[in-house]
């Protein structure tokens, strides 16, 4: 009698164990709004652009999912009021991310890669594109946010021409950065040279590297960037304010990190985005920078390839035009088959940043040259899920 009173008792406890577990994790998916529809993932769809009329807003709206430090999406536009098949690109101040780029040298070349999609996305749809940068001339770097705000980055003009198959349009729905493990296998001579080949640009040169000395090399200083960033707190914090850490926060903001960036999708996804939305810490603080130094080693010890940008100045038109060759190149990638991360940090020009920063481009890019983008290449081990993207109209200046 008294071991059937016993059995029963644990009987009792275990399926009240097992219902607060039922209740944890139910409530853990209900606050990570598992039931919210993600607004955030449409602009991704191929159908998006065709709701809207004017050619320069559907234009526009293949732009947005163009690859952005930060996620920023740094964009604003203005749609000429006396020619329609004329808009201009503004950099959004307002996004500016000091702390990580105190001289928005990767906020530039985020123009870049919105405006090489335009091309491709007007390409398909019958549209020439005529670039201008910077019409009304350079910024005032001293009054940098504000000169942004009066002076355009580049002005657009349409003209209206065949419908062009270009192979790279639909390639431009896909994620632009897999931060995953890459598979082992060397790129082919034939795809380095269909990278290499996108650039028709004579003062920006393509590198790239997978012989052992070189990627050693660059595994390091990809480790030195990222070990220098998680130990700098206000860089960091920059980061963490705009992590969206559940889908009430992505459909209100619809930019910035989330899950998704670090690869987690599905039930996992919400899981984490729960736990993360209950107890902050798990992705503040020390936890957020052992993640990221964590995550950088995982992702260059599984790198077989990297590829560098490199000008022969600084100035805003060539962070522009390199950011256009990245797009180029990433969806020339993903044609052959690779994918791509950048790996930034090492790039980055705080204090903090000086010694790696100068190492490197001794090493890399001499004489005054500069490396604008450093970036992992290869072929995926698995596909990553697609990042927040803003609604095309929030970026069109209504006056």
């Amino acid at each position: 009698m008294n071991r059937r009173k016993s059995n029963k008792k644990i009987i009792i406890i275990f399926s009240c164990i097992g219902v607060l577990f039922i209740i944890a994790f139910t409530s853990l998916f209900l606050i990570s709004g598992i039931f919210e529809q993600p607004e955030y993932l449409k602009p991704w769809q191929k159908t998006y652009s065709q709701k809207f009329d004017d050619p320069r807003v559907r234009l526009v709206s293949h732009g947005l999912l163009s690859s952005n430090g930060h996620n920023m999406q740094p964009w604003k536009i203005k749609l000429d009021k006396n020619n329609p098949m004329i808009f201009y690109l503004y950099t959004d101040s307002r996004r500016l991310t000091p702390e990580v780029d105190p001289n928005a040298r990767q906020m530039m070349v985020t123009q870049g890669t919105f405006l090489e999609y335009l091309k491709i996305a007007g390409d398909k749809l019958g549209y020439q594109t005529t670039i201008h940068l910077f019409p009304e001339g350079d910024y005032n770097e001293q009054e940098l946010s504000e000169s942004m705000k009066t002076k355009p980055a580049a002005k657009i003009i349409l003209t209206k021409t065949n419908s062009q198959n270009d192979p790279l349009y639909n390639f431009m729905f896909l994620p632009d950065t897999n931060r995953e493990k890459y598979l082992p296998t060397r790129l082919t001579s034939g795809q380095i040279m269909k990278l290499e080949n996108v650039n028709m640009d004579s003062d920006i040169s393509i590198k790239i590297f997978q012989d052992k000395k070189n990627t050693g090399k660059l595994n390091d200083y990809a480790m030195q960037g990222a070990d220098t960033e998680a130990g700098v707190n206000r860089v960091m914090t920059e980061s963490e304010n705009i992590f969206r850490s559940n889908e009430y926060q992505k459909n209100k903001y619809r930019y910035g990190f989330s899950m998704e960036g670090q690869g987690t999708s599905g039930i996992m996804m919400h899981l984490m985005q729960g736990l993360v939305t209950v107890f902050p810490s798990m992705n503040s603080g020390k936890a957020s920078s052992d993640r990221f130094i964590q995550s950088t080693r995982t992702s260059v010890e599984n790198t077989p390839a990297y590829a560098m940008i490199i000008t022969g100045d600084n100035s805003r038109s060539s962070q522009v035009r390199s950011g256009m060759l990245y797009s180029k190149l990433i969806l020339t990638a993903h044609q052959l088959g690779l994918t791509a991360q950048p790996l930034s940090q090492v790039l980055e020009e705080y204090p903090e940043m000086k010694n790696p920063y100068s190492s490197i481009h001794h090493d890399y890019a001499p004489n005054g040259k500069t490396i604008q983008m450093l970036f992992r290449l290869g072929r995926p081990s698995k596909e990553v899920p697609q990042s927040m993207r803003r609604d095309v109209m929030d970026l069109i200046i209504q006056e």
